[in-house]
């Protein structure tokens, strides 16, 4: 994720190691210069409170599933959580209401767009919202999306998430 951050911001990483010593990593990324533009103010539209509807989250990163997990709840959500494609698909071809999948991209076995694939057999309908923390995947969204598909790239705001969220379940 950090590295994609730092190649996605044009800048790089430098690590330094030594046995008995540790390790030293270094990240450079460049500085802006002049305004800045197109920056919304603080006080911004916040995201509408949910009305109880279902999110299935796969993230087999702890701390980022426990993040999602905590926005989603906040905001009146009931959750759903997996840390495998394995763990997911018995939910998703289950009866279970269903109101958003959210998913890591990079899952390991069954990743991400196989979930999807899945979830669309059953739930044709079914809003996805992918995380990626690669640029690579994010900047080829045309390829990687279908109709009700899209992508947030990690690192992201909280209230980015909260925000994206409300909108892809007010559609």
């Amino acid at each position: 994720m950090i590295y994609g951050f730092v190649q996605q911001s044009r800048g790089h990483i430098a690590i330094e190691s030594q046995e008995g010593r540790g390790t030293t990593i270094r990240l450079y990324l460049p500085r802006h210069r002049g305004e800045v533009e197109g920056v919304e103010a603080a006080g911004g539209q916040a995201p509408q409170a949910g009305a109880g509807e279902t999110v299935l989250v796969i993230e087999d990163d702890p701390s980022v599933r426990l993040l999602v997990l905590q926005v989603l709840e906040e905001l009146g959500y009931r959750t759903i959580e997996t840390e495998s494609g394995r763990d997911a698909t018995p939910i998703l071809q289950s009866t279970r209401a269903i109101d958003l999948m959210i998913s890591d991209v990079g899952l390991p076995g069954l990743n991400g767009r196989q979930l999807a694939e899945i979830a669309r057999e059953t739930r044709p309908g079914l809003p996805i919202l992918f995380m990626t923390g690669y640029a690579e995947q994010a900047a080829d969204q045309a390829a990687f999306l279908e109709p009700g598909m899209e992508i947030i790239t990690k690192p992201f705001a909280i209230e980015q998430l909260a925000k994206r969220i409300d909108a892809i379940l007010r559609r």
